[in-house]
């Protein structure tokens, strides 16, 4: 598999969010600010929320306009945490195409992710801060250098958070769609 096809990231609440604000629009590069709204299917025959931890996402993104259609396969250990997943996706011209196609091919939706997002680039990571409907704020950090072990660079990661010092850390390992179907069933882990 490609290096390329894997996402090594983390999804947290922090208890203060202005310290990282602050050293982000001080240290990091700006990406912008969008509206993501994600649809979530799965398959009639496969239904991927009937295992746990749910490890299979399947996503139609429209981020302001633009399209893309996303596969992810999560990797858990034995405690019921991943630090990477396999992730393939190409963007879309028509996703109304892409939705008939899935009704015709069986599959049913699941879920929708409504979120405000905005993005610095800074070494080597992504960070997002997500204000996501019904669900609240997140910070997303997704790893963009080369292959590395996952579980270090999430420990980085979380580092990197403490060293700006955001005071508590909670990270999940679930996702947005899972939060959102399955709220009875959150965690979250003292980071």
């Amino acid at each position: 598999m490609d290096s390329k096809d894997i996402e090594i990231e983390i999804k947290v609440k922090v208890e203060k969010i202005e310290p990282l604000k602050n050293f982000l629009n001080k240290n990091a590069k700006l990406l912008g600010e969008t509206r993501q709204i994600d649809e979530y299917f799965t398959p009639a025959h496969r239904d991927f929320t009937s295992v746990r931890p749910v490890s299979e996402w399947l996503r139609l993104r429209n981020d302001n306009g633009k399209y893309k259609i996303n596969y992810k396969n999560w990797h858990y250990d034995k405690e019921g945490k991943s630090q990477s997943c396999d992730e393939f996706e190409s963007s879309v011209k028509n996703i109304e195409q892409i939705k008939k196609l899935f009704f015709m091919l069986n599959f049913k939706p699941l879920v929708k992710v409504d979120k405000k997002r905005v993005l610095w680039d800074y070494k080597d990571y992504i960070i997002c801060l997500d204000i996501v409907e019904n669900l609240g704020t997140f910070v997303e950090i997704e790893f963009k250098g080369g292959t590395d072990d996952p579980k270090k660079v999430t420990v980085r990661m979380i580092k990197f958070l403490k060293d700006i010092n955001v005071g508590k850390i909670q990270r999940n390992y679930q996702g947005y769609p899972f939060l959102l179907l399955f709220p009875e069933e959150a965690k979250y882990f003292q980071e």
